[in-house]
């Protein structure tokens, strides 16, 4: 199994390792900076650094239950050889800021207009959001773009926390957000909680108040259906 550093500390950028295994798509640490792609958040790239070179980290994904560091030449590096991962910071706290704007949004929706989350994704800077509505004007973005920016600026934080499975199930916030579909066995349940704003069940990486998110402007509303409607947001 690979430490994953950044469920606990989303601020760490590099991190030494040793390689577990290489495979013709990439090579696995024994832990790990790099996030591996899911829940709509894109893997991290980067840089694996070790004593003849580096290789270009150019994806992180999940792989038959190991993190897989995707590089165009695996054949650099063997098992057992020292390293150190570097994300690409940049991109990362971009990332990360969109990822807790996306909270923010879900979370002031939710109060304010009683809609449940059917889904999302997000790049660096840009992300949508679908919504349980039975329509979504423009009109009605512009709304939603003032009131988030306005708790944005709240400063609320964001922490992370780690429950039970039986804390989980009896919180009805993480019920709205669907955490009674996340597999028996799991057992330990992370949690993002932005204090007095939004509260889910969630795997990905966040700043560690709404203040570092900045601007957030509502560039689109959409349908995609009956009842679902999505929101496409940008960060200045």
């Amino acid at each position: 199994m690979t430490e994953e550093i950044a469920a606990r500390d989303a601020y760490a950028a590099t991190a030494e390792a040793r390689v577990l295994e290489v495979v013709p798509e990439g090579v696995v640490l024994d832990r790990t900076v790099f996030y591996a792609r899911g829940g709509g958040q894109p893997g991290d790239i980067g840089v694996i650094r070790f004593a003849g070179g580096e290789v270009e980290v150019t994806d992180t994904v999940r792989a038959g239950g190991r993190i897989l560091h995707v590089v165009g030449s695996p054949g650099a590096l063997e098992p057992g050889t020292g390293v150190e991962g570097h994300i690409d910071w940049d991109r990362r706290y971009r990332t990360m800021r969109t990822h807790t704007a996306l909270h923010a949004l879900s979370g002031v929706v939710w109060r304010d207009f009683g809609a449940k989350v059917t889904g999302g994704n997000m790049e660096p800077g840009i992300a949508r959001m679908d919504f349980e509505l039975d329509s979504m004007s423009v009109e009605f973005g512009r709304e939603v773009e003032r009131i988030l920016n306005q708790e944005l600026v709240r400063g609320y934080p964001a922490e992370v926390l780690f429950l039970t499975r039986e804390e989980a199930l009896a919180d009805p916030d993480l019920i709205r957000t669907k955490v009674n579909l996340i597999p028996d066995y799991v057992d330990e349940i992370r949690v993002i909680d932005i204090v007095g704003l939004d509260r889910q069940a969630d795997g990905g990486t966040h700043v560690r108040s709404t203040l570092e998110v900045g601007l957030v402007r509502v560039v689109k509303t959409e349908s995609k259906g009956k009842a679902n409607k999505r929101m496409r947001i940008e960060l200045s």
